[in-house]
């Protein structure tokens, strides 16, 4: 009777040390994802422009020149996506109800696992950086070519506090003046800093 009361003490103790050593894992694996998560849409858009000589376009627009769809549908295909991108009217705006199947999925790769269940089904912090001089043009796609700051001078997707939020689909991105501002920001999402 002693041993097994001694084994239990012996056990409640290691779960009391560890459990400290758990959630302070937590938070930093949370981050390892949400850097993962930026590499594969990393990856998505380089091999975007392998396969279509361009980078894509910051959003989508109809003849009338109203914004329909953003870079993270165009990519879909290369994120392993392709079911949900071919369910997507293309010709429809993303929150059209001929989108709404594809408006109400989840694409896993662009939701932050530190923001857990504060986002709405479908929202994302992961904003592409739209500006004249940025990765996406306001209007149109931009060849390899034409960036000419080095690879690690030059923001593609940043993760912006979830104020700034947006749904996948939707043709909204961070303008150049935003990622300075998270930079002084106290509501990133990690701890220390947001991921870019």
């Amino acid at each position: 009777m002693f041993g097994v009361l001694a084994v239990i003490v012996i056990v409640v103790l290691l779960i009391g040390l560890l459990l400290p050593a758990t959630r302070s894992a937590r938070p930093a694996a949370y981050r390892m994802q949400c850097s993962n998560n930026l590499k594969q849409i990393a990856f998505a858009l380089q091999n975007y422009e392998t396969s279509y000589h361009a980078f894509p376009p910051a959003a989508t627009f109809d003849s009338s020149g109203n914004p329909l769809h953003s870079w993270r549908t165009l990519i879909l295909p290369f994120l392993e996506q392709s079911a949900l991108y071919d369910s997507i009217d293309l010709s429809k705006p993303w929150d059209d109800p001929a989108n709404a199947q594809a408006y109400a999925r989840s694409v896993p790769v662009y939701h932050c696992p530190s923001l857990g269940s504060g986002l709405s089904l479908g929202s994302t912090t992961y904003l592409g950086v739209v500006a004249p001089h940025g990765f996406f043009l306001p209007t149109g796609s931009r060849r390899l070519s034409e960036i000419i700051d080095s690879p690690s001078d030059t923001l593609m997707v940043v993760e912006v506090p979830s104020v700034n939020s947006v749904h996948w689909m939707q043709p909204v991105d961070a303008n150049e003046s935003m990622p300075i501002g998270i930079r002084q920001s106290q509501s990133v999402t990690h701890q220390g800093d947001a991921n870019d």
